[in-house]
């Protein structure tokens, strides 16, 4: 079984992709730029992008019937490893003890040249 998980409360797919799927026992969601669904745009800096982007993760968990305690493994991608340290202080504070596992990669450029790509894979 494959259901697509779509919710106005994240940003729409801009791609031929879902916003998430769900397999029935896990939710792979798409990574999630800091694009505010409400307004199309953008936070500055890297604090106002994570916070956005792991809302929008938050939101896409809320549609699929989850939590974000239902999250077993992220991946965040990064515009620039410097911006590690904040990244992480606004990322710990979304998550709780078992932490989900997780991947931090720099890469060259992000989508509309956002700071931060988060994606997960969540468990019911």
């Amino acid at each position: 079984m494959k259901q697509v998980i779509a919710t106005t409360a994240a940003p729409g797919a801009i791609g031929p992709y879902s916003q998430a799927i769900d397999t029935g026992t896990f939710v792979y969601a798409s990574g999630q730029i800091p694009i505010n669904p409400a307004t199309g745009e953008i936070p500055q800096g890297i604090t106002a992008q994570t916070e956005q982007s792991l809302a929008n993760v938050k939101a896409i968990m809320e549609a699929a019937g989850l939590t974000m305690a239902n999250v077993v493994k992220t991946t965040v991608f990064l515009a620039d490893m410097a911006d590690f340290g904040a990244m992480n202080e606004v990322y710990a504070r979304a998550f709780e003890a078992p932490y989900p596992a997780r991947s931090a990669v720099a890469v060259r450029e992000l989508p509309k040249g956002v700071m931060v790509e988060i994606e997960v894979l969540a468990m019911r």
